[in-house]
């Protein structure tokens, strides 16, 4: 049973895009997964996406993609919304990873844009309709063009909401104007998908977030959408302000590097990654507890 959902906010506000844990060697690590959820669900996020970018999608099977997704719904169960990413640059494997992440239990699908094809915007277009089509569950599209090399544009977006399963938009694109455009023309929920625009995308319309630096910092984003919703733009911005170093600091390298050594600090995970990604060096971990701290964190 998916937590209940509103078409305002069809995956609740606060999201993590949770890490994939392994073990020392390298394997899937189901009950570190497990024991992560339940701590990021109990800091007060409304939903866990699994199998994204910061979950290390590229590197892991279509088999253990589908064995997270099940791991994680048992342990939260209707506690929060699951999203599993089920994008790729191939549409019939897209099609076939959105109906292995149903079965398994996922509550919602995240589609990233097909990346280095570079399709033009009817190819984006199709893709994700047909996608979208494979499954009953609703869909957050993701909109990355730093990673995939192509935009989806307002024109596709607009045209993409008018699907009854399409409802959110995960928005990395720094482009403030194409969203306030999108979410003028649109009924679409959007998550900025870049934290340090967490506030400015509220500022525009976002109802919520698809945050790396919630590992750490739950809490902190919750009391900011709230603030945020219950109009004290003051308190809001003073809490953006103070996040500032976390934000910064867990993006000095690639996200998941430096979120994984936090959560490692920590006793959640081990750092350990999968090539070509590397664990980060005891001078990034340095470097990330000073951040960290700026900001009110102590690993």
């Amino acid at each position: 049973m998916a937590p209940t959902s509103t078409p305002q906010t069809p995956f609740g506000r606060v999201l993590t895009a949770m890490v994939t844990p392994f073990d020392a060697e390298g394997a899937l690590d189901l009950d570190a997964a497990q024991r992560l959820a339940v701590h990021l669900v109990d800091a007060g996020n409304d939903g866990l996406v699994l199998n994204g970018t910061t979950g290390e999608s590229p590197t892991t099977t279509d088999a253990e993609k589908a064995l997270l997704v099940r791991a994680v719904v048992e342990a939260v169960g209707d506690r929060a919304f699951v999203v599993a990413g089920a994008g790729s640059n191939d549409t019939a494997h897209s099609v076939e990873l959105a109906q292995a992440a149903a079965k398994a239990g996922a509550h919602g699908l995240l589609l990233v844009t097909p990346y280095y094809s570079k399709p033009p915007q009817e190819g984006l277009y199709r893709h994700t309709v047909r996608v979208a089509d494979a499954t009953e569950l609703p869909v957050m599209l993701y909109d990355i063009p730093g990673r995939t090399a192509v935009a989806l544009e307002t024109e596709t977006i607009v045209r993409l909401a008018e699907h009854p399963r399409i409802v959110a938009n995960k928005d990395a694109k720094a482009d403030l104007g194409a969203a306030s455009w999108v979410m003028a023309r649109t009924d679409l929920a959007y998550y900025s998908g870049d934290d340090m625009l967490n506030l400015p995308l509220l500022s525009v319309g976002a109802v919520g977030f698809v945050s790396v630096v919630g590992h750490v910092v739950t809490p902190e984003l919750r009391a900011l959408v709230d603030a945020y919703s219950a109009g004290d733009v003051a308190k809001a911005r003073e809490i953006h302000q103070g996040l500032l170093p976390v934000y910064t600091g867990i993006f000095r390298t690639q996200g998941v590097i430096l979120s994984k050594a936090a959560l490692a600090a920590q006793g959640l995970v081990t750092g350990t990654l999968r090539l070509p990604l590397i664990e980060a060096s005891d001078e990034q971990i340095a470097q990330l507890r000073q951040d960290l701290a700026a900001g009110g964190v102590q690993l």
